[in-house]
């Protein structure tokens, strides 16, 4: 592998305007396709084999023409102090917002508070509901112009308004926090580098990289069912993997300079040496992410899916465009140690005075990798215990998915979900929906009155609707209120007691009874997250381990790296409960509401955690390998790993961190969480994990740590990541201007 891509480096270096074309044009392209493509569809959210899935399309079969996958809108009316909303006035107000609210051309049905027992008990509160014929993504802006125009004249009358539901759903914010991460990000590799040309080489590559990803996200979203937040979620990563990538054949590329090498020849070696790490990082990120496919939802495997391209682009423009820029670029990047006329002052850690002996002057890297190999159980054992305490709060982990009480208190979305729960009480935000298929019984009305006198009796429920059967009579709803908030364990207590009395009513009846509605599709998510957990991880991390064994040509070295991301990400789900659930710092992250923590967020935290995490394990380590293969014992070839990669891993990992946190201003609480769960992982596995664990393991391992069983490293192919056949090579006499090596 290192020869090929050592040829692909040289040839894009020398044909740089045919590259540099091509990238151009691809971006044109996908920019195109995104703003001719139609706007974004119904994103809808099937969780295939659960309970809440069935019932939601039986619906679908035996109530046609209802719109069960339609918008809906809870108009929620509060009378001023004083004030009855029963008072002529008020009454008179609302029943004209009702009639204003009926004439739009996508309305499907709107229910009148004085009709339909939606006023509350101290008839301080009403709310009326308002059923679209179409998704909250495909309404007409003129629809939802119409609704909050409704609205604001009764607010001009005196009441309080405020719109609850998805109707008014919008496109997450990622807020002004994104640029400032892409601003530390380039700080950093200024400082890294000392160059403004060499550290804008990283970012203009990650940009152009995400406009393709990102620009074919939007151009296919229609036709895919694509939502809004599968684009934030593949810039957020494409960004992020696409800086770091080419800051480490930028990287490379500086040391081949500064060896001597002539620049096309450095291009190739940077290509062929860091290059192949950056092929087999990107594998294991695309590993995960398409691994969440094993999931079964629908929508997190697009989500996975897209991001994983964005990645597989990321990779493809720092092997072909990194080179052609350098080729462009010639000698205003100066090879690794010079230092430019200003920026050059701004850099760290660099050698500036020899030692006495006459020895370059050892940087940090060097000097912390040689603290760690003489103490190795001490930081160890410091690292395994600071993770491990930073977990102890993911013990009490719950999960759940987010609803209008997790929104911001600023949006109407949470005023109005704060009204409904004054006025009628928690659980009327999460309504049960019991369906009711009496097909196979005898006698169908009497199993709908048995199914709900049966959930009458049931601890945790404030009300129950009598069944609503349909046309042919077979089928019947009835909606449940309970007395708990949608995301609380006694809503998912009452879930599991209306099937456990399902049961017994379809043995006694042949009637089958399911639950569904947002809040049983919720819970069902999160079960079905949970099972898929540990497959998953099997999955991933096996897939990932058999890579790196072929990479590193060993047993425990790969072993190590997988015991180590399990402490980072738990450690990280650790510092997700305490902040999103718990509440600590809230204020800090702008979480103005704590609750359980996103269902998806473990096994999404697994698969994205666990490929950044080998992204730094293979960057780091294969120095550490290449360092041991070429002769050095294994102590000092975790020092010259660390020498020659511990700044530029730093480097990367404060840029990925500074992507990821500059999400948390995002306005949509799953990305919110997202960004800071990823940007605190990459913290613990860059600086804890790869940084003093990997060394410390290896220190204690000693030359344990590669070995590998000879018939195994027969039967493996060799790849060569540590480019020891450009080497040996090189070693034949084949100089830096000669092609011999090229047509190898």
């Amino acid at each position: 592998m290192a020869t090929f891509l050592y040829k692909l480096g040289r040839l894009a270096f020398r044909r740089r305007h045919f590259v540099a074309l091509i990238w151009v044009a691809l971006l044109t392209l996908a920019g195109v396709g995104a703003a001719s493509a139609p706007p974004a569809g119904n994103s809808s959210f099937s969780i295939p084999g659960t309970e809440a899935q069935k019932a939601f399309d039986l619906l679908e079969q035996r109530f046609p023409g209802q719109s069960a996958d339609g918008a809906t809108a809870r108009v929620v009316f509060k009378a001023p102090s004083g004030e009855k909303m029963t008072d002529a006035g008020n009454k008179a107000t609302v029943e004209k917002t009702v009639d204003e609210l009926a004439d739009g051309s996508e309305v499907a049905s709107v229910t009148n508070p004085y009709t339909g027992d939606a006023v509350s008990k101290d008839g301080t509160i009403a709310y009326a509901s308002v059923k679209y014929d179409v998704s909250g993504m495909e309404l007409e802006e003129s629809t939802k112009d119409a609704l909050e125009d409704a609205a604001q004249q009764a607010r001009d009358a005196g009441l309080t308004v405020e719109i609850g539901g998805d109707a008014l759903q919008a496109v997450p914010e990622t807020g002004a926090t994104e640029v400032i991460g892409i601003a530390v990000a380039a700080v950093v590799l200024v400082i890294t580098f000392g160059s403004l040309v060499a550290a804008g080489l990283p970012l203009l590559t990650a940009l152009i990289g995400v406009g393709i990803g990102v620009s074919s996200i939007t151009a296919l979203a229609s036709a895919l069912e694509l939502g809004s937040t599968t684009s934030i979620l593949a810039m957020m990563i494409g960004l992020a993997v696409g800086i770091d990538y080419a800051l480490f054949i930028v990287s490379r590329y500086r040391a081949e300079l500064a060896e001597g090498r002539e620049r096309e020849e450095a291009a190739g070696r940077a290509a062929g040496t860091a290059g192949s790490a950056v092929v087999f990082a990107g594998l294991t990120v695309v590993i995960a992410l398409v691994g969440l496919a094993v999931v079964n939802i629908p929508m997190l495997t697009k989500m996975g899916v897209a991001a994983a391209g964005t990645v597989a682009i990321a990779v493809l423009i720092a092997l072909t465009m990194i080179p052609a820029l350098l080729g462009y670029a010639g000698r205003r990047v100066k090879p690794a140690g010079a230092k430019g006329k200003r920026l050059g002052r701004l850099r760290k850690g660099e050698p500036k005075t020899d030692e006495p002996d006459g020895r370059p002057k050892a940087n940090l890297g060097t000097r912390w990798a040689s603290f760690v190999v003489r103490r190795p159980l001490a930081v160890l054992l410091l690292g395994v215990i600071g993770l491990g305490a930073a977990a102890v709060p993911a013990t009490s982990l719950e999960l759940g998915l987010p609803d209008d009480g997790s929104q911001p208190t600023s949006t109407t979305q949470r005023r109005a979900y704060d009204l409904l729960s004054e006025g009628f009480g928690p659980g009327f935000n999460g309504p049960l929906v019991v369906v009711v298929d009496a097909k196979g019984s005898d006698a169908p009305k009497d199993a709908f009155t048995d199914v709900e006198k049966r959930i009458k009796d049931l601890d945790g429920v404030v009300a129950v609707t009598q069944p609503s059967p349909n046309k042919g009579g077979d089928t019947a709803t009835i909606t449940v209120i309970p007395d708990s908030k949608p995301s609380s364990v006694q809503t998912e207590d009452l879930v599991h007691a209306i099937r456990d009395a399902g049961g017994d009513i379809e043995a006694k009846t042949g009637a089958e009874t399911l639950v569904t509605g947002s809040t049983a599709m919720n819970i069902d998510v999160s079960q079905k997250l949970n099972d898929a957990l540990v497959p998953y991880l099997v999955l991933v991390v096996g897939l990932a381990f058999l890579l790196l064994i072929v990479v590193f040509r060993s047993i425990l070295v790969p072993l190590k790296a997988a015991l180590g991301f399990l402490l980072s990400v738990m450690a990280a789900l650790g510092a997700v409960v305490a902040v999103f659930q718990w509440g600590w710092l809230a204020g800090l992250m702008g979480v103005e509401e704590t609750g359980p923590v996103m269902s998806m967020m473990p096994i999404f935290m697994v698969g994205v955690v666990f490929g950044l995490a080998m992204d730094y394990e293979v960057f780091l380590v294969t120095r550490m390998r290449e360092a041991y293969v070429h002769g050095e014992k294994p102590n000092q070839a975790v020092v010259t790993g660390f020498k020659h990669g511990a700044r530029v891993v730093t480097a990367a990992a404060v840029i990925m961190m500074a992507v990821f946190a500059g999400f948390i201003g995002s306005s949509e609480s799953m990305v919110k969480m997202i960004g800071f769960g990823l940007a605190i992982a990459v913290f613990f596995d860059a600086f804890v994990v790869r940084m003093a664990i990997v060394p410390a393991v290896l220190a204690l391992l000693g030359k344990k740590a590669w070995w590998l069983p000879k018939w195994l490293d027969r039967a493996l192919p060799n790849v060569d990541v540590e480019g020891e056949g450009l080497r040996t090579a090189g070693e034949r006499g084949a100089g830096p201007d000669e092609r011999e090596l090229v047509r190898t």
